[in-house]
């Protein structure tokens, strides 16, 4: 094996940089002259604009503006919007109310934008943001998404607030496998609203260059290119060859990244109002108003099994609470990122979901780390774990009897699984936790005075997101293919161009290997450029677990014609038949001889211009390509928590993780674990300790890290990671994608760990402390002794 090339745990290129502080981060950005912006807030969740007096903070030192949604109208600046048509069961389209970057009449939820403050500098601009006044006329709010209806209606067009209510499957059908059925289990439960609190908050500069009419937005984004689209295309600020979007590094992302916010819109806007760049930069509080936040479900799910145990049907219905506005991808996730992944790894005949998506006077709720495919894990890895408890199974045992086993699968809701073998990822599982001890090690927790409790969860997802047909069908406003070009300069190093966008994934590192690997040199030889739509050509950027399958496809493809070049030129220079080079290892040689010329060689003849006289040959060594994948990628794996709790305090312990995925071909092993063991904390803290919370009057009460616990070191146990490989058939490295797996796999195998550890009584999440301490409080005396 190459020692840097597909399959080698190579440290990342990129940590030297972060490591030593020298990363380029966009609050690290400053333009010449900038101006500062502070966003004046809304206090309310729900309520009128009467007025705007800005006359005490135009009157404040260092004050250059103060802009409102009056401002943005007069200057024909268009709302945000949504990317993903949703229909509703009656073929209406999803009711979209406007989402204006600073409010025109109204507010919809607790840190809604209302007008903006630039000034000489951040602090001048914070303060003459408190001095904005702004009369209000209250109004109800709404905040839980089973009460929507009847409520006050947060926008016109959606006078019931719901947005849609969407089907997917065949409600007779399954019906009728619950009409049969044996044996039906019921479960209510709410997939908690999230947080995504990245390392790097969110932040922004707009420039504006007067000389050419051209504007710069620097900004924390895992897509700009779509970034750019969106302002150009959609909001109006200008056509796209005068808007350059720079995403430099960026501190994490887990979904909340990808969309397009109304700070960047108003910094890039502004800047051209002032006549100087405008800056602007979150503080942890402004995260936690106002990122999109993540899941909040409320979800009634059943399952139908025959007398032995075989799944026959399963019906859900889920209300998914979308917040005040439709953020950018928000549509999809609850509908065509969830409720095709609902079949889990089983072979279940029948399958048939609603979903009613909703507003509340709340933040918007787009994707979050796995989006959509952990809502849909937790309802079906819940529901398995109790059906077999219920019916006197073993949980293993149940699950293999009903895991699919032939490939490809084509399941009831869209999805064709093209490769897989389950089997194999539990029995692995299984040995690596040692399972056949567990009964020992529960004793013996048992004797100290602990209940030790064992959880499952067989988890697969659809990423690679995705084929852009597809997804076209399904509603999407865009293709989801991804863009590569490959430079070679004379010397033989290697420029690999992306659309594909990093922001703690490696791509630095693993985009090298594949090169390293095909092209037969070292990785220092490779530098990856992302992130600058000046320099990229358009490309769809990184979410869904798409940067490997897609983005790494993509590189193939250009470095092929690479390749297939690099023949042409060899062939010339040794005066031997194209048909007779062949490559490998680095070197052009001719068959059947020792004639050769090693990569580098090659590329400094491709530039000798002269060479080619009279030859179809043109000079360089450049390819570019664009891949458009086949099929989503199905990762899957089991994973099994295994923790103590502590009766007296309700406090759980996880002592053992063990997870055992297939995520086809490994480029990096060292990195993808990094990725499991990630996704594994964020799941972790869904499941035990994280939770959003609004009162009923729409204020967040979880604002700061005081009131939001997210998971630390000693939350978390050491991992034992495995892997079971089947190669993906439907792109050229075989690759599954890594990047979501942990966080959708760990919540349902938290709570039925802990559930198994309580004699199966119900805990909600995050199962706190308290909420399993009242769980305790409910069972019978002696089996909570026990």
């Amino acid at each position: 094996m190459n020692a840097t090339g597909i399959g080698a745990a190579v440290r990342r290129k990129e940590d030297q940089r972060f490591i030593t502080g020298k990363g380029q981060y966009t609050d690290d950005v400053n333009r010449a002259g900038q101006a500062y912006a502070a966003f004046v807030r809304s206090p309310h969740a729900h309520a009128e604009i009467r007025g705007i007096d800005t006359s005490a903070a135009l009157a404040m030192p260092g004050v250059i503006a103060v802009l409102t949604g009056a401002d943005l109208a007069a200057d024909k600046i268009g709302g945000l919007i949504c990317g993903w048509m949703i229909h509703s069961k009656d073929g209406s389209p999803m009711k979209a109310g406007a989402h204006p970057a600073l409010a025109q009449g109204k507010v919809r939820y607790v840190g809604d934008h209302v007008a903006v403050v630039i000034a000489e500098t951040a602090l001048q601009a914070r303060d003459a943001a408190e001095a904005v006044s702004v009369d209000y006329n209250v109004l109800p709010a709404v905040v839980d998404p089973a009460k929507v209806k009847g409520a006050t209606a947060v926008h016109d067009v959606a006078p019931d607030n719901t947005v849609f209510s969407w089907q997917l499957g065949d409600k007779a059908g399954t019906d009728a496998a619950f009409a049969s059925a044996a044996h039906v289990t019921r479960l209510d439960f709410v997939n908690n609203r999230l947080v995504p609190n990245a390392i790097e908050p969110r932040a922004a500069v707009g420039d504006y260059d007067a000389g050419t009419d051209s504007f710069t937005l620097y900004t924390t984004s895992q897509n700009p290119h779509v970034a750019r689209l969106v302002l150009s295309a959609f909001i109006g600020i200008a056509p796209e060859n005068k808007l350059r979007v720079i995403a430099p590094d960026v501190g994490g992302g887990f979904g909340s990244k990808i969309f397009i916010y109304a700070e960047e819109t108003v910094c890039v806007w502004a800047a051209k109002r002032v006549g100087r760049p405008v800056k602007w930069t979150a503080d942890r509080t402004e995260a936690f108003l106002a990122d999109a936040h993540g899941r909040d479900h409320v979800t009634r799910a059943e399952l139908a099994l025959d007398a032995k145990g075989k799944m026959l049907g399963l019906r859900v219905h889920t209300i998914a609470n979308l917040g005040a506005y439709l953020s950018t991808f928000s549509s999809s996730v609850p509908t065509y990122l969830y409720a095709p992944l609902l079949s889990g790894q089983y072979d279940i005949p029948a399958i048939y979901a609603e979903v009613d998506g909703v507003y509340t006077n709340t933040a918007p709720v787009d994707a979050y780390r796995g989006a959509g495919r952990p809502e849909a894990t937790f309802v079906v890895e819940r529901l398995v774990e109790v059906a077999a408890r219920e019916i006197g199974s073993d949980p293993v045992a149940f699950r293999k009897k009903n895991f699919v086993s032939k490939f490809p699968h084509q399941t009831p809701v869209i999805m064709n699984y093209d490769v897989g073998n389950y089997p194999a990822a539990m029995d692995k599982a299984l040995e690596l936790a040692d399972y056949k001890g567990f009964a020992r090690r529960k004793r013996e927790s048992a004797k100290a005075g602990k209940l030790r409790g064992l959880g499952f969860s067989a988890y697969i997802e659809a990423c690679g997101i995705a084929p852009s047909q597809a997804v076209g069908s399904l509603g999407a406003g865009v293709g989801l293919w991804e863009s590569a070009e490959v430079r070679v300069n004379p010397t033989g190093s290697v420029e690999v161009l992306t659309g594909s966008h990093s922001h703690g994934q490696g791509h630095e590192t693993t985009f090298a290997q594949l090169v390293s690997d095909r092209l037969g040199i070292g990785i220092d030889q490779v530098s990856v450029v992302h992130g600058d739509t000046d320099k990229v050509q358009f490309g769809m950027g990184t979410y869904g677990s798409r940067s490997g399958a897609v983005g790494m496809s993509a590189i193939v493809k250009a470095l092929d014609k690479v390749i297939a070049k690099g023949r042409k030129v060899a062939a010339y220079v040794l005066e031997a038949a194209e048909s007779d080079i062949e490559f490998k290892d680095g070197r052009f040689t001719v068959a059947g001889t020792d004639k050769g010329l090693a990569f580098g060689e090659v590329a400094l003849q491709a530039y000798i211009a002269h060479k080619f006289s009279g030859q179809e040959l043109e000079p360089g060594l450049k390819e570019g390509a664009f891949y458009d994948p086949t099929n989503f990628t199905f990762p899957a794996g089991v994973h099994i928590c295994e923790l103590e709790i502590d009766p007296d305090t309700g406090v759980a312990r996880i002592d053992r993780w063990t997870a055992v995925d297939d995520f086809g071909t490994v480029i990096n092993p060292m990195i993808v674990e990094g990725q499991v063991h990630g996704g594994i904390a964020q799941g972790v803290g869904q499941a035990l300790l994280e939770g959003a919370h609004y009162d009923d009057e729409g204020q967040l009460v979880t604002a700061s890290f005081m009131d939001y616990a997210m998971p630390r070191a000693g939350d978390l146990p050491s991992y034992t990671v495995g892997m079971t490989v089947t190669p993906c058939p439907s792109n050229p490295l075989g690759i599954k994608g890594c990047g979501e797996a942990g966080a959708i796999a760990a919540p349902p195998a938290v709570i039925n760990a802990i559930t198994d550890a309580l004699g199966h009584e119900h805990v909600a999440m995050p199962a706190t402390s308290q909420e399993i301490w009242r769980a305790l409080q409910r069972m019978p005396t002696q089996m909570a002794a026990e």
